[in-house]
């Protein structure tokens, strides 16, 4: 059987991951940004084949990814990309639902939770729970140990707790001003 051409590699690797990585620079630069991210990914990627592992190329993707989205963009413009993402989200399911249901209420109140985060705690709660990787590889796209994912998953899952707690405290009413008629003020 013929050794597989690398422009074979390459087209199956593009094929089976393209989504992924799109999404996944959608989460980290907006999607105004994202076509980019893919774009400058896969070149790297087609630069760099030889060294693109075989069994599970999409956490180097990712990571190669993560690293462009870092070196482009400062993290006050990219947090304010994904945060106003995360309303328009918002916005089209509460336009596209006429009677909001408790799912996209609740949906509605994790995107909202979502925008209060770090840059960092939204990674690593979207790797796993938007992206579908196992532990170990989000932890290979964030060039830490599993070990140490898993403590930065519970911190970030903590901080999106307080932020979804903080999102549904109701607000309490002011006091009304108080009037004074006219008369008294003879």
């Amino acid at each position: 059987m013929p050794e597989p051409q690398p422009d074979d590699h390459f087209t199956e690797v593009y094929q089976a991951h393209y989504r992924q990585v799109y999404s996944y620079a959608v989460t980290r630069a907006g999607r105004q940004l994202a076509d980019e991210v893919v774009a400058e990914t896969f070149l790297v990627a087609w630069r760099r084949l030889p060294q693109l592992p075989t069994a599970a190329p999409l956490p180097w993707l990712l990571a190669v990814a993560r690293n462009i989205v870092g070196e482009r963009y400062r993290a006050e413009v990219r947090q304010q990309a994904v945060a106003a993402e995360m309303r328009a989200w918002i916005t089209d399911e509460e336009l596209s639902v006429a009677d909001v249901a408790d799912g996209v209420a609740e949906r509605a109140a994790v995107l909202t939770a979502l925008t209060q985060l770090s840059d960092g705690d939204r990674e690593l709660l979207t790797l796993v729970a938007w992206h579908g990787l196992a532990p170990a590889h989000a932890a290979r796209v964030l060039g830490c140990s599993t070990a140490t994912y898993y403590v930065r998953l519970h911190r970030a899952r903590r901080h999106l707790k307080d932020a979804m707690a903080a999102a549904t405290e109701p607000e309490l009413p002011r006091p009304a001003a108080t009037l004074v008629p006219k008369e008294s003020i003879r």
